[in-house]
């Protein structure tokens, strides 16, 4: 089968497409054919090593001193069901699942096997491939945010999204919306159209304005892109606000029940695919320069089959 391998870390061009072996599904697992993923920040880090200071260390020994000791990145996936091992019983040949593999990785190829208790789940009904595996990393992202700050408990929440066009920002500010928060969405006048697209009237537009200039407080601020720090945001909270950012030590962890809620939104109308662009696997180097350059709004989507 063709995969993507990350052989050393650094810029786009250390991933090269090779040919190497389809995995046979043990009795415990699923063999999946991937239609679609995704290049996302994580992908990003991990490929470039793109931390700072001490972080460096830790995901060296966790990933890998010179390459990842996974070659084949990518962390969500949406495809069909191939095989199946014989202690599976949640799932059957031919089923459309969507899922994230988390520090497993692996998605960057034709074919995986996935644990059948794993982070899988049946695709919503009413999603393409391309839709599902959007939903992924950036909608487990923000459901671990969103629960850590009590948010699905408050009446009425004021919150702010700092980032709110990325494929985590876009998820949060929707989820936000189904738990009838007042949300205010921070982002470039280039996202302006996307932000609304999706139910905001409220957006601080950061090529204009400066955000944390406002008077107004936050119940919540949700930093989706890592660009800011509690001690920068601290006066815009309430007494009892919550401030949370994916540039902190803190990781989203991940569930079969985030899939499942993910799958509710969407097929209920309540949380919509934010797509950007489309690439084929083999354009897998431009789609990572694309990613790069920090400008992407939503999702970049890969082909790996039809």
């Amino acid at each position: 089968m063709k995969a993507v391998i990350c052989t050393k870390y650094g810029t786009p061009d250390v991933l090269h497409i090779q040919e190497v072996n389809k995995p046979i599904p043990k009795d415990n697992e699923i063999l999946v054919r991937i239609v679609s993923t995704a290049v996302n920040s994580g992908d990003i880090r991990v490929r470039g090593l793109a931390v700072q200071g001490f972080m460096k260390i830790i995901m060296r020994l966790v990933l890998g001193f010179s390459k990842p000791r996974k070659p084949i990145l990518g962390t969500v996936y949406a495809g069909i069901v191939e095989d199946v091992g014989t202690n599976v019983f949640t799932f059957k040949k031919g089923d459309k699942v969507f899922g994230m593999t988390g520090f497993n990785f692996g998605t960057y190829a034709e074919y995986i096997t996935i644990k059948e208790k794993d982070n899988i789940s049946v695709m919503p009904v009413n999603a393409t491939y391309d839709e599902a595996a959007s939903l992924i990393f950036g909608g487990q992202t923000a459901i671990y945010f969103i629960e850590k700050a009590k948010l699905p408990v408050k009446k009425a929440p004021k919150i702010l999204v700092i980032g709110a066009t990325g494929s985590v920002g876009t998820a949060a500010i929707q989820i936000a919306l189904y738990y009838e928060a007042d949300v205010t969405a921070v982002c470039s006048s280039d996202g302006r159209d996307l932000v609304k697209s999706l139910g905001i009237s409220k957006t601080i537009l950061y090529d204009e304005e400066d955000f944390s200039k406002q008077t107004i407080q936050y119940d919540f601020i949700f930093d989706a892109v890592g660009k800011t720090t509690k001690k920068q945001c601290q006066h815009l909270l309430k007494k009892e606000g919550v401030y949370k950012t994916v540039g902190g030590l803190e990781y989203a962890s991940e569930s079969q029940q985030q899939l499942e809620f993910l799958k509710m939104l969407f097929e209920n109308g309540k949380l919509k695919a934010a797509i950007d662009r489309t690439y084929p696997l083999d354009k897998i180097v431009e789609a990572h320069e694309y990613v790069d350059t920090g400008r992407k709004k939503g999702n970049v989507i890969l082909k790996v089959t039809e």
